[in-house]
């Protein structure tokens, strides 16, 4: 495997945050689309087929289509967009999330080289980070698992960062030892967890309980990461609210939201 470039960084912000990667010259890193916020002039920014890894381009066009092909897969952009230093001394380069959450900062080479993460979790890391994908064994983990079928892998031996909704708690699980978790709170976990998807027993719970029929049961030994506020559960509640202000005759009761809609809809 192609080691991976060594960075620095500083996540800065609380609730809302952005990390800024410090490179030396001929560093690179790599970010998802449109998540950088500022650079440094004397860093370069080119956009390439795929995740941009060393593997890939080693490969040649087969290698990038292949990478390509599984970001599609994952939900991402078939582009990545790689940020070198090309000039001398230090120079920086920020990230910023997606929406309101945490960065985790994942150090692959004290994972054990490799990361299964939700979809859409991956933001940015060394260059040489592999971002491929993670095929769920069990069709009703498929079907029900709040992430579907398939996720990310991420593999290599440095840094990359992990983005997550609300607040992040990492939970050590010893051999046997298992955590039952609502389907859209699983950020990431080793690859050593098992991870079932299993229904809500009694059928009182399971209807009225609100967690919906399905759990994550997650076994180790290994470590996971668990989030507090999914995305899907942000989203939802933002609808629930802007339907509960639209009135009888479809407009909205709020004349500045009914401002607003007319602006979108434009």
């Amino acid at each position: 495997m192609t080691k991976t470039d060594e960075v620095d960084y500083a996540i800065h912000g609380d609730d809302t945050q952005f990390v800024e990667i410090e490179l030396d010259p001929g560093e690179s890193a790599v970010a998802e689309a449109g998540a950088m916020i500022y650079m440094d002039q004397a860093i370069e920014m080119t956009t390439v087929f795929g995740d941009g890894s060393h593997q890939e381009s080693q490969a040649g066009v087969w290698g990038a289509l292949v990478g390509a092909g599984k970001r599609l897969l994952t939900g991402e952009s078939l582009f990545t967009t790689v940020f070198t230093h090309k000039g001398s001394g230090k120079a920086r380069v920020a990230f910023s999330a997606p929406y309101p959450g945490k960065i985790v900062p994942m150090d692959l080479a004290r994972l054990g080289g490799t990361l299964i993460c939700q979809r859409d979790a991956f933001l940015c890391g060394a260059k040489g980070v592999a971002i491929g994908i993670a095929f769920q064994q069990k069709i009703m983990t498929g079907l029900f698992g709040g992430e579907g079928f398939i996720m990310q892998k991420l593999e290599g031996d440095g840094l990359c960062f992990v983005h997550a909704g609300g607040a992040v708690v990492e939970r050590r699980l010893e051999p046997g030892q298992s955590l039952a978790v609502d389907t859209g709170c699983v950020v990431a976990y080793d690859p050593g967890v098992h991870f079932d998807i299993r229904m809500v027993r009694g059928v009182k719970s399971a209807i009225f309980g609100g967690e919906g029929l399905f759990l994550a049961h997650l076994e180790g030994p290994g470590r996971v990461w668990l989030q507090s506020m999914p995305f899907a559960r942000l989203a939802a509640q933002i609808a629930g609210r802007a339907l509960a202000n639209v009135g009888p005759s479809g407009g909205a009761n709020n004349p500045l939201e009914g401002a607003l809609n007319t602006l979108l809809s434009r």
